[in-house]
């Protein structure tokens, strides 16, 4: 069996970077995905669907240093078995988790992200390295 989800958004607070026991690398960060449809009566619809993302060793590390709130990037990952839980309304909601296997910059240099060690999202908008970690145990 083989599943993989793409996800293109904006991350909705700095990602916050924690080390397991053993010393290994783990980044978190929210992304909010929109979408934006007509609806029938031909008014403009808008969704924000949240997910959380998680990324582990150097890609954990890269995320870390280089995203921020506001970023918009490229996720590809796996969706990992959903959480239920209920909100401040008492409402039943789903957290929507993903372990990211590539993390790809698409904000332009002053869209939510600074440029450090040369590497820009505009760069990596444009075909440059993308963050990738071959490690992720599964």
């Amino acid at each position: 069996m083989y599943q993989q989800i793409t996800l293109i958004g904006n991350l909705g607070r700095d990602p916050e970077m924690r080390y397991t026991p053993t010393g290994v690398a783990v980044t978190s960060f929210t992304l909010a995905v929109n979408r934006r449809w007509t609806g029938q009566d031909g008014q403009q619809q808008d969704k924000t669907t949240w997910f959380r993302v998680t990324a582990w060793r150097k890609l954990a590390e890269t995320a870390s240093q280089y995203l921020t709130k506001g970023s918009k990037v490229l996720v590809i990952g796996t969706v990992e078995e959903p959480q239920a839980y209920i909100d401040r309304e008492g409402q039943p909601r789903a957290s929507l988790e993903v372990t990211a296997q590539d993390i790809r910059f698409l904000s332009t240099r002053g869209e939510g992200m600074e440029s450090h060690s040369g590497h820009t999202g505009a760069a990596a908008a444009e075909g440059g390295p993308a963050m990738s970690d071959e490690d992720i145990p599964f």
